[in-house]
This record gives structure tokens, sequence and C-alpha cells, in this order.
């Protein structure tokens, strides 16, 4: 089936309650927490949450960290992983003028897409839509990372022409334990 990327708008809100619902969360990190964090801010401020999603100068809050210190919010936004029905999120941040991340950043993309719908290629085929959009802001990579027992991230980031730059600790702040660096050429 084919899929596209939707900037998070209201008639695509509903789908990502249920998701959120449905015990999935957008933070592979933070898992449940942020999860929760955004049903509150939707019942909150439903607009003013799809807003905070697409911030490319970076005007929002500062960000927390797992371990509840605060950094400068780097420009970014996420788009909706859609097939007819909402299937997940992939997230983009960057730094103006340079491909280079801050150290607490791990990677340029995220993405995390619904259970119910794994398996169908579907975040290969966002990453792919996702990286002329990169190319677009001037970089002349992104890097991605993930755990070595997550194989079928690894594929995603290989289908789409990663290559393993390192394999290196993460900071305790995103629980430690070995990680995989890919890097895609743009």
């Amino acid at each position: 089936m084919p899929i596209e990327l939707v900037k998070p708008a209201p008639q695509f809100l509903e789908g990502y309650i249920d998701a959120l619902h449905q015990g999935w969360s957008p933070d592979n990190v933070r898992g449940r927490a942020a999860a929760e964090e955004h049903l509150t801010r939707i019942a909150q401020d439903a607009n003013a949450f799809l807003a905070s999603l697409d911030d490319p100068d970076a005007m929002g809050a500062p960000v927390k960290l797992p371990d509840g210190s605060l950094v400068p919010r780097l420009p970014g936004f996420v788009r909706w992983i859609w097939d007819g029905a909402f299937c997940g999120s992939i997230g983009f941040r960057w730094q103006a003028g340079t491909s280079a991340l801050p150290a607490h950043v791990l990677g340029h993309i995220g993405y995390s897409t619904v259970p119910w719908k794994q398996g169908r290629g579907y975040a290969t085929r966002a990453l792919k839509q996702l990286l002329p959009l990169a190319r677009e802001r001037g970089l002349d990579y992104v890097e991605l990372t993930t755990d070595p027992a997550n194989i079928p991230s690894q594929r995603v980031i290989t289908g789409n022409g990663g290559v393993l730059i390192e394999e290196f600790v993460k900071a305790a702040v995103y629980g430690g334990g070995k990680s995989l660096r890919y890097r895609i050429w743009l």
C-alpha cells in the first residue's frame, strides 16, 4: 500500500490519539511517559500541540532530556506516516549551517511505526521520502542511531543507503548501552 508523509493536522489527529491510547509512542527513549505527555498536551490545546511538531526555526521551548535537563531546541519537524490511516511518525532535526549535531543529539532522524503496521516497509519508505527534505536544508549527510539488537531498524537505514560508521556507548541520559551510528550521504 502506498504511504505518504503528512504534516500533523487536525484531520489526522484522531488516528494519532488512538495510537497513543493503544500503547504506541513516537519516542523510543521515553516511551509511555512521552505518549502520556502528548495526550495531556493535546487535551490542553490540540492546535498548539500540532503547531509544535513543525518548528523549522526552533522557536519552541527548550527540550527536556530523559534526565530532566533542558537543552536548546534544534530546528526540526515531525511528519506522520499515512496510508489512509495513521501508521507512525518520522522526525527530522538539524543545526543550521552544518551537518553536525550537538553531542546530546543521537541522530538527525527518528521514526516509529505503530506495531499493527510494522513489517510492511513503511518506515523504509518514510525515510526515503524524508531524505530529499534533509537535502533541501543543505545537509551533506544525516546520521541515525539504533540499538545493535534492532535488526528491523538497521534494515530501514541500510535500505536507504546507510553505512555503519561506529559502535558507541550511549550517554547515561539515554540509558547507556551500546548503539550503532549510521550515516546516509545526501
